[in-house]
């Protein structure tokens, strides 16, 4: 709260005719960060098959996230009672109930897709190291230093390929593998 009232150029308690709380400040930064993110999103079009449409959700989620410095850190364990979340929950559970979804299986997806899209950009933006002032302990070349490579080959090559990904690609990637688990395991056959 320090740091926010020096931003703004007041005194941290002036912050208080404004908020309760640190934790009501989160939530109302939370609530904009979602807010743009699902700003016009309709439900899908004719043919829009519903994968593609919550591949399309996830993926304005991720960006809104990017868009701020934490602002995964900011979204995860929030309080977003907001109108757009009923709205987009709401979209989503109709999406998923119209590709043959039952409701008691839908209502558990849309979380899964959240949780997958915020752990997701928390590490993400945790590799950029900013978050590190004495130096960024996800540089590819000390992790790499770091591990063994005759004890642990695999580990090594693993270390080397995620830090040469593309981030895109693989949010994308982990995205489909959920999406085709979820639609091998809890869609019903028809």
């Amino acid at each position: 709260m320090r740091k926010v009232a020096a931003e703004l150029d007041v005194q941290a308690p002036a912050l208080y005719w404004h908020v309760k709380n640190k934790q009501e400040l989160l939530d109302a930064m939370a609530r904009v960060l979602f807010v743009s993110a699902v700003d016009g999103i309709e439900a899908p079009r004719r043919g829009t098959q519903w994968q593609d449409w919550l591949i399309e959700l996830a993926g304005r989620l991720r960006a809104a996230l990017l868009r701020y410095r934490d602002g995964a850190r900011v979204l995860a364990g929030t309080n977003v009672s907001d109108d757009s979340m009923w709205r987009v929950t709401e979209l989503t559970l109709r999406t998923l109930e119209d590709a043959g979804f039952q409701m008691r299986d839908a209502v558990r997806i849309f979380p899964i897709l959240l949780h997958y899209t915020i752990g997701f950009v928390l590490e993400e933006q945790a590799q950029t190291g900013v978050a590190y002032p004495d130096g960024n302990p996800y540089n590819p070349d000390e992790i790499i230093q770091a591990v063994d490579a005759t004890r642990y080959p695999l580990t090594a090559r693993m270390v080397g390929d995620l830090f040469t990904a593309d981030p895109d690609a693989e949010f994308d990637h982990g995205l489909r593998i959920i999406l085709a688990g979820i639609d091998a395991t809890v869609r019903p056959k028809v």
